[in-house]
C-alpha cells in the first residue's frame, strides 16, 4: 500500500489544503472548510469563480447608474415635456420700454390725463342737458365767428369790392394767411389723428374729413392769427382792439366748452396761430414781388 502524498512540511496534502479551505472567503466555517479538502486546490479556485460570477449576471450595477444619470427624466430639474417645448420669445423692444418708462414717458401721460380731466370737467355746454346747456346756442354763434369758410367767403368779397391798392396787397395776405392756416392745420390732424372728446357731438358746420380729428384746434390757430393780423394793420381805437382780444380768447373757451376740444388742442392753436402771422409778415406779398397775384385785381 503506497504511503499518502505529503507536503513540504511534512503534513498529508489532504490536511494542508483544510488549513487552507477554512481561511478562504469562500467559505464561512469550519465544515466547509472539512468538506473543501476533500478537493483539490484547483477545485476551490473554480468555486469561489463561479459563486462570483452568479453574483453578478448582469451588467455592473456602478455602468447602470451612469446611464440612468444619463437619462434626461432623472436629471435635477428636467421633464421630457419641458425640454420639447421651445424657450419663450423674448420681449420686443417697445414692450421693454414699457415696462421701464422713462421720467418724461411718466410726465406726458400726467400731463395727458390732467388735460383730459380738465376738459371734461370745462365741457359745461357740451349738451343740453349739460350743466349750461342752455348757452349752447351762443357758443355754436361764436363757433361761426370763427370758422374757416366764413372767413375766406368774406375776404374774397372784399377783395373784389376794394379800389384801393393798400387795401388789396392787406387783403391778399389776409387770403394768404387764411390759406396757409387750413393748410397746415389739415396736416396736422392728418398726421397726429386724435380723436375728438368723447363727450362731444358732431353737429358742425361745413366739416371736412379732416374734422374728426381735434389737434390742433383749427378755430383757436385762426382766432390768433386774425387777431393778430387785424391789430397790425388796421389802425383800431382800443376798445376795438381789447375787442378782438377778447373774441379770440372767448373763441378759444368755446371750443372746449362745446367739447369740440381738449385743453391742449386750443392751447397749441393759439401758439400755431401766433407763429402763422410771422410767417405770413416774413413772406408778405406786394404788388413788387407778386405781381402776378395783384394783376388778377388791377383797377379798371
Amino acid at each position: 500500500m503506497s504511503s499518502p502524498r505529503r507536503s513540504l512540511d511534512g503534513r498529508p496534502a489532504g490536511s494542508a489544503a483544510g488549513a487552507g479551505g477554512s481561511g478562504s472567503p469562500a467559505h464561512g466555517n469550519g465544515s466547509g472548510g472539512g468538506g473543501g479538502g476533500s478537493g483539490s486546490g484547483g477545485g476551490g479556485r473554480f468555486e469561489f469563480q463561479s459563486l462570483l460570477s452568479s453574483r453578478s449576471p448582469g451588467p455592473e450595477p456602478s455602468a447602470a447608474r451612469l446611464r440612468a444619470s444619463d437619462s434626461p427624466v432623472h436629471r435635477r430639474g428636467s421633464f421630457p415635456l419641458a425640454a420639447a417645448a421651445p424657450p419663450p420669445p423674448p420681449l420686443p423692444e417697445e414692450d421693454c420700454m414699457r415696462l421701464n418708462p422713462s421720467f418724461a414717458g411718466i410726465a406726458l401721460r400726467s400731463l395727458l390725463a390732467i388735460d383730459l380731466w380738465m376738459s371734461k370737467r370745462l365741457g359745461v355746454c357740451a349738451g343740453e342737458k349739460s350743466s349750461w346747456g342752455s348757452a349752447r346756442p351762443l357758443m355754436k354763434l361764436l363757433e361761426l365767428s370763427g370758422h374757416g369758410v366764413l372767413w375766406l367767403a368774406g375776404t374774397a368779397y372784399c377783395l373784389c369790392r376794394s379800389d384801393s391798392w393798400a387795401g388789396r396787397e392787406v387783403l391778399v395776405n389776409l387770403m394768404f394767411a387764411l390759406f396757409l392756416d387750413l393748410v397746415l392745420v389739415a396736416l396736422l390732424k392728418g398726421l397726429f389723428r386724435r380723436r375728438r372728446p368723447s363727450h362731444n357731438q358732431m353737429d358742425m358746420l361745413f366739416t371736412f374729413s379732416v374734422d374728426k380729428y381735434s389737434f390742433p384746434s383749427g378755430h383757436a390757430t385762426r382766432a390768433a392769427l386774425v387777431s393778430r393780423f387785424i391789430l397790425h394793420h388796421l389802425v383800431l381805437a382800443i376798445p376795438l382792439r381789447v375787442l378782438i382780444v377778447l373774441w379770440a380768447f372767448i373763441l378759444g373757451l368755446s371750443r372746449v366748452m362745446l367739447g369740440r376740444h381738449n385743453v391742449t388742442d386750443v392751447a397749441f392753436g393759439f401758439f400755431l396761430g401766433y407763429i402763422q402771422y410771422s410767417i405770413v409778415d416774413y413772406f408778405w406779398l406786394s404788388p413788387f414781388n407778386a405781381p402776378a397775384v395783384f394783376a388778377l385785381w388791377s383797377p379798371q
